[in-house]
């Protein structure tokens, strides 16, 4: 009875204790001069997210939502205090003119200082690195990611699309010019094409070959919502430090190898036969030689949403990238890469639909610009002069941002002061979200916003749009180094599918667009399907 007693005590003592840590900074805001939401044991605030009550964008537009006259607020992400900016101003002021003291991305899971392991590639990547390290890589990088070198790539990148067309035009002609499709598998299949191609110097084609053991450890690479990812990035969250000592990684050991091998044997084989190609292997060649370097580019138009490259990339860093880290690159350029494109093109292809009206413009625009050609290939200089085209990819991409929120890390104590009357001291550790999705839906920002209208970024409107209130790709120095590549191939996705065919509403197209609850990343619940149709307008 006694033992009984003191074994219920030692119980009850330790979960008093996992308690007090679990809630013991959950007043954290009652010092602060703004709202914050209610704080849940180990959930935080973002507990409907986390039980997938919620999609993400629509968590991120509630909280948005849910003090409409502040300018910051706080909540709880599990155990993580975030202040929720919402003003466009302290938005650019943190992003950009106070840049410092928000170097880093949350950690999400691990970094090149917490995990040691030669197959742990995620934490080694642009994305991960924190500090001087990320400085040193980003600048690295940055002249692969130039419009110069995106015009280089570009070809490899068409020839894919046109393979792809070509295998729909011979599938439509067997059933009467029409057939019903689900487009996201449709453009995660041209992803891997594109991203095999232009980041690993391989031909896949996998719509006529579905079972390549490339395919197969690349969908399981790309399987983030599967439940030992989740697992992992929870662990990492709780416990970094135990995680970091078992040498755990986002990406499994096996496709870490796998990928690695291909990798060096295709490095091998350029270097002994010299082979090269102008793709991001060549280009992550340089770059590990210290080769790769900013030149004078000439000025010209790469679309609304382009980000521009800060200071920070254009420093002249003197040493090299090693192998491990070039292949950690390739791997992030393939993962990011591989599911922005896909989705946002998906999501603009249901706009279409929704708006036949706008279908129309669009391919008007595109018939003349082909006809311009004489029966050449498109150009990326070309693609870039298509000014309707980036009107509508402007819009889909304020309407469906890619990353519904924008984390920036707190390194060091920084004075919010909006000089109005609000000052406080963001906390070094904190972590500060920018709502991409509330801001881009803000009727104060973009009148009548849940309308899909292109012309909010024609020559004579786009001058009016606060860059603080339009973030598809990011903002400040951490924005994505690959929006000129994401944007080309969306361009390029959409101009050559339309050249062919025209994008239907089918029995099954979800309208509106039921989206996946959950913290993941934008994704249709049920697949987004259409009737894809030969023209028979030309």
């Amino acid at each position: 009875m006694e033992v009984n007693l003191l074994l219920l005590t030692g119980v009850i003592a330790v979960l008093a204790y996992l308690y007090h840590l679990i809630t013991k900074n959950n007043d954290y805001f009652h010092d602060k001069p703004i709202p914050s939401l209610v704080a849940k044991p180990l959930l935080g605030s973002s507990g409907p997210l986390l039980l997938k009550r919620v999609t993400f964008p629509d968590f991120i537009m509630s909280i948005y939502n849910k003090f409409p006259s502040v300018k910051v607020l706080g909540l709880f992400d599990t155990t993580t205090p975030m202040f929720v900016v919402r003003d466009p101003e302290l938005i650019k002021r943190i992003g950009v003119k106070d840049f410092d003291h928000f170097v880093d991305h949350r950690p999400i899971f691990g970094n090149s200082e917490e995990i040691d392991s030669p197959h742990a590639l995620f934490g080694k990547s642009l994305f991960s690195m924190n500090g001087q390290r990320w400085r040193d890589m980003r600048a690295t990088l940055s002249p692969a990611f130039t419009g110069s070198k995106m015009r280089q790539m570009f070809h490899l990148m068409t020839n894919c699309i046109e393979t792809m067309v070509e295998f729909y035009e011979t599938e439509l002609g067997k059933t009467s010019g029409t057939k019903e499709v689900e487009v996201k598998d449709i453009l995660s299949r041209l992803g891997m094409d594109v991203i095999a191609s232009c980041a690993f110097g391989l031909k896949l084609d996998s719509f006529k070959n579905q079972d390549s053991e490339f395919i197969r450890q690349a969908k399981k690479m790309l399987a983030f919502g599967k439940i030992s990812t989740v697992i992992k990035v929870f662990a990492f969250r709780w416990f970094p430090k135990v995680v970091g000592r078992l040498g755990l990684d986002l990406i499994d050991r096996e496709q870490a190898i796998y990928f690695s091998e291909i990798i060096k044997d295709t490095v091998k084989t350029r270097e002994s036969q010299g082979i090269v190609r102008h793709d991001m292997i060549d280009l992550l060649l340089q770059a590990k030689k210290g080769t790769l370097k900013h030149h004078q580019e000439t000025e010209m138009s790469e679309g609304f949403a382009t980000v521009q490259e800060s200071d920070v990339g254009k420093i002249e860093v003197s040493t090299p990238m090693t192998e491990t880290e070039m292949i950690a690159q390739c791997l992030i350029f393939f993962v990011g890469g591989f599911d922005t494109v896909s989705t946002s093109a998906t999501f603009l292809i249901y706009e279409l639909i929704r708006n036949p009206d706008i279908q129309k413009t669009l391919k008007d625009e595109i018939d003349q610009t082909n006809k311009s050609l004489g029966g050449g290939p498109l150009t990326y200089e070309v693609l870039q002069k298509m000014k309707y085209l980036d009107m509508v990819v402007s819009e889909s991409l304020r309407i469906w941002p890619p990353a519904p929120a924008i984390d920036r890390l707190c390194v060091r104590d920084y004075t919010l002061d909006d000089g109005e009357g609000l000052r406080f001291t963001i906390d070094k550790g904190t972590c500060v979200w920018v709502p991409a999705q509330g801001l881009h839906h803000d009727p104060q920002y973009y009148p009548n916003p849940e309308r899909f209208d292109p012309e909010r970024f024609n020559d004579e409107n786009k001058g009016n749009i606060n860059m603080g209130a339009y973030l598809p790709f990011g903002i400040g120095p951490r924005n994505c180094i690959g929006s000129r590549f994401a944007l080309m191939e969306i361009k390029a996705i959409v101009y050559y599918l339309m050249l062919k065919f025209s994008f239907k509403r089918s029995p099954n197209t979800q309208i509106p667009l039921k989206l996946k609850k959950g913290f993941t990343n934008l994704q249709a619940e049920n697949g987004m399907h259409m009737t894809l149709q030969l023209r028979d307008d030309k």
